[in-house]
């Protein structure tokens, strides 16, 4: 077991092109803690975010983790315990030029449209009854939520010497911001650099499939999760397993591309490890297949497709990791 909570000058603002803060073993539990995607700076409806943050200093991470033995075509398994907030507020924003319903920045969707008018909301947490609150910023109307914490940005080094923004969403993993990455679920990662170079944070009360204004209920988070090594198996894109769905994820623009690759993952990943032949998981895909948007706001837009593992064959991914990493993760609440 490794406890690690980064000083702010230890923050990785990339995904590669980091030094490890630490070397840990496969089978290792991390008990970890990741600062908000403000670094902790909106504090308040008046901190708006083009004032306190200097960009491209945003979505600080924690890490990266150097694992024992891991190496290009090895499947880095990482296994979320637990993932719960470490603050009782947290803050979401509108931000001039970034968005899914806005003009985007230089290269992307350029328009001759105004900057969206800039605005903080402040959430309560409330980690007894596992909600969040809600308030519009004008007028009186609030409504409490439910928790559902996840990470935006889990990943690995990219390959051929690259450095990623954690901005970005790719193959590597980075800045997906999928409600799926949450508690119980197991995302596997294609290892690209000796060592993988793990890194994760972004941490989110709950997000809204899109995160259509390109910022969710951002909050600092204490996370346990667990990493494991499958030796000589790739992993293409990000995928993840949970108890009832396997999912194949995708990123790039436009979004039907992201849609078009995860959906390619998740027949390739059916045609392999399942045993089905490619046109079966093709036709099986399209007539049980799910497809929630991830985000529409980043660099690049991500999407999931995933299909409930009561459609498929009985076959255990990656050696049965998901099973056997769950089983770790109950016996490490139970000595808690």
């Amino acid at each position: 077991m490794v406890s690690y909570r980064p000083d702010p000058s230890e923050f990785a603002w990339t995904f590669g092109g980091v030094r490890p803060v630490r070397t840990v073993r496969p089978g290792t539990v991390l008990e970890v803690w990741t600062e908000d995607a403000f670094a902790g700076r909106v504090r308040g409806p008046d901190d708006l975010v083009s004032r306190v943050i200097e960009f491209p200093f945003v979505n600080p991470q924690t890490g990266p983790f150097y694992v024992d033995g891991a190496k290009p075509g090895d499947t880095l398994a990482v296994h979320f315990v637990s993932i719960t907030p470490s603050r009782d507020r947290a803050a979401s924003s509108t931000i001039p030029f970034f968005g899914a319903l806005t003009g985007t920045g230089p290269g992307h969707t350029a328009t001759l449209q105004e900057p969206l008018e800039e605005r903080v909301w402040m959430y309560e947490v409330d980690r007894a009854n596992w909600t969040v609150t809600y308030r519009a910023s004008r007028g009186d109307y609030s409504v409490v939520l439910p928790m559902d914490p996840m990470h935006g940005t889990v990943g690995v080094a990219p390959a051929s010497f690259e450095a990623r923004s954690s901005l970005v969403p790719d193959a590597h993993g980075g800045n997906m911001d999928t409600p799926e990455m949450r508690a119980g679920v197991t995302c596997y990662l294609g290892v690209n650099v000796s060592g993988a170079l793990f890194s994760l944070g972004d941490g989110h009360c709950r997000q809204g499939e899109g995160e259509s204004c390109g910022v969710a209920i951002e909050s600092a988070m204490d996370t346990v999760l667990i990493l494991d090594l499958i030796k000589g198996v790739p992993t293409p894109w990000p995928r993840l397993e949970s108890d009832r769905y396997v999912m194949s994820t995708g990123s790039a623009r436009p979004l039907e591309d992201a849609f078009r690759i995860s959906q390619v993952d998740l027949v390739g990943w059916l045609a392999g490890q399942f045993g089905l032949e490619t046109l079966d998981a093709y036709q099986l895909i399209t007539q049980v297949g799910e497809a929630p948007v991830a985000n529409v706001c980043d660099p690049n837009y991500t999407f999931v497709s995933k299909v409930r593992k009561e459609y498929l064959p009985r076959v255990s991914v990656y050696g049965g990791a998901h099973q056997r990493l769950s089983e770790m993760a109950a016996a490490y609440r139970a000595a808690r």
